[in-house]
């Protein structure tokens, strides 16, 4: 499937209240991220923060995900808010950022610097593939505030307690939390059904639709029943697994399968 005609970019799909269904891309590959955006993906975000994805590499993806399909929003998972790096993923192609770990409502602050151009930031200007090498540059410093998306990840308890300074933040599109990091940081790890976990989750997404900021998570396991859950309950920026758990699912669950049959 290859969309000549461009939508709305997923910031302004989401600020219209929209839901929509991405996956998380680990592996590297630019054919299974041309493979994926193919598929119908709202978004694919290129994951550099627990991946080895440099960023030649995922400038590469961000070619690729266009080629499957150009209304497929190229996203990142950045290592940190860095202001040197930012812009570089942005400049790579980037419409949209997941900041990991921001605790506090500078940290946000930080990351909105960053990631706007002036007045509303301080990202700077230059020739690159974001617009067109030098080709679009005024048009593409026009729109970029009003279409990159900004989302920052909620995978801290010293977040959860620090929401609404967080969320109050101008230029804060989207929250995502993360449920391995979240309940690590409550001495929980992985118990996705422990009561402060499910409060904390609870009161992530009541400060989201408070503050008309779009409420996200990440539902790792290929598992559409878990994703139908998080969606009924609110959740309208989905991530739906990632390439590489994807594959190594259908490779075990197939090979068990086979396995059993020979026995």
């Amino acid at each position: 499937m290859n969309d000549s005609k461009p939508n709305p970019s997923l910031r302004e799909r989401l600020r219209a209240g929209e839901t929509v269904i991405g996956s998380w891309l680990n592996s590297g590959s630019p054919i299974v991220a041309e493979l994926m955006a193919a598929c119908g993906f709202d978004f694919l975000c290129v994951d550099v923060e627990h991946s080895a994805v440099d960023l030649p590499q995922t400038q590469q993806l961000f070619q690729a995900i266009r080629s499957g399909r150009p209304n497929c929003a190229a996203l990142v998972r950045l290592h940190g808010v860095d202001y040197a790096f930012v812009k570089r993923y942005l400049d790579a192609g980037a419409r949209g950022v997941v900041a990991p770990l921001v605790r506090t409502r500078e940290e946000a602050e930080l990351l909105v610097q960053a990631t706007k151009y002036p007045p509303q930031g301080l990202r700077g200007v230059g020739f690159c593939r974001a617009n067109a090498y030098g080709l679009r540059l005024a048009d593409e410093c026009a729109r970029a505030n009003d279409e990159i998306l900004l989302a920052v990840q909620i995978e801290h308890i010293e977040a959860v307690r620090n929401i609404e300074a967080i969320l109050s933040v101008p230029g804060i599109d989207a929250a995502f939390i993360g449920p391995y990091d979240l309940t690590a940081s409550m001495g929980i790890t992985a118990q996705f059904d422990h009561p402060d976990y499910l409060a904390a989750r609870a009161a992530i997404l009541t400060a989201c639709q408070r503050h008309k900021i779009a409420p996200g998570i990440h539902v790792v396991p290929p598992d559409p029943t878990q994703a139908k859950s998080r969606l009924s309950e609110g959740y309208r920026f989905l991530a739906y697994s990632l390439d590489i758990t994807m594959l190594t699912t259908a490779c075990t669950e197939g090979l068990a399968a086979l396995r059993k049959s020979q026995t």
